[in-house]
């Protein structure tokens, strides 16, 4: 089985900066043709612009939320490429929340934020998939979530997030089961203790949270988002081909080990 995407089309979400961007690039390189979105125009254009006009990379700015916008998102795809061969849900948003607070609505702000879009695409996406695919038999595409430990760790502080994320881990196998006789492979990558755009931000808020990261993973070091762009490359390949509905994690050994102290992945 070959690793290869080259020639593929791929659409990566929350691609104007960390994970998603890292992703982008990567496959961009690899030889995919890539449409990066994300509702940031500004950094879109500021990170891809002078890229934009090469014949496998294009982007695409709006917000994900708005059934119009994912619609239009899949048009400029196909416009652009022809066809959708791969799909990386990586836009997430991270709130903290207040478990005792009845007035604190994040848990819905995180299911339409980091869920809903993500099965709205994907399943647009799917349809997609299985129109181009015909019944030739071959592989139909593939979708990755990008999704979080926080899933399975959990920190009072974060429970809206760690809810949409569990819950974007049942979309997948959920997914995975349902577009299986269609040849669409679902996974997950639950990521932790990765310098993701979020874990970023509240780094510069928190300098002292990126002690309690790096103790608390067995590598004691926070990852770079490139280092996981291969691990989408084999998710999204042929050599993957037998793999779906799972949830693969990278963290570097962080969900081994039981404290959570910061509220922060």
């Amino acid at each position: 089985m070959s690793f290869s995407i080259a020639g593929k089309t791929a659409i990566v979400t929350g691609s104007a900066n960390g994970v998603g961007l890292a992703i982008g690039r990567h496959f961009a390189d690899a030889g995919a043709n890539v449409m990066f979105a994300d509702m940031d125009e500004k950094r879109l254009a500021d990170e891809l612009g002078e890229q934009a006009d090469d014949s496998n990379i294009r982007f695409f700015a709006g917000d994900l939320r708005e059934k119009l916008t994912i619609a239009n998102l899949l048009s400029a795809t196909i416009d652009a490429f022809d066809q959708v061969d791969i799909l990386i849900n990586g836009a997430r948003q991270v709130i903290p929340s207040d478990p005792l607070d009845t007035d604190d609505d994040s848990v819905r702000t995180l299911l339409n934020q980091n869920l809903m879009p993500a099965l709205r695409l994907s399943q647009v996406v799917a349809k997609r998939m299985i129109k181009q695919a015909g019944d030739n038999g071959n592989p139909a595409g593939s979708i990755i979530n990008l999704s979080s430990i926080a899933a399975r760790r959990t920190h009072p502080d974060l429970m809206a997030y760690s809810v949409s994320t569990a819950a974007l881990d049942q979309m997948t196998r959920s997914l995975a089961v349902a577009l299986a006789p269609s040849r669409i492979r679902v996974n997950s990558i639950a990521l932790g203790s990765v310098m993701s755009a979020s874990l970023q931000s509240t780094l510069k808020e928190n300098r002292d949270f990126r002690d309690d990261i790096e103790k608390h993973t067995p590598l004691s070091r926070i990852a770079a988002p490139t280092e996981l762009t291969e691990t989408a490359q084999f998710l999204a390949s042929d050599a993957a081909g037998f793999i779906t509905g799972q949830i693969l994690t990278i963290d570097g050994g962080r969900t081994l080990l039981d404290p959570v102290a910061a509220p922060a992945h």
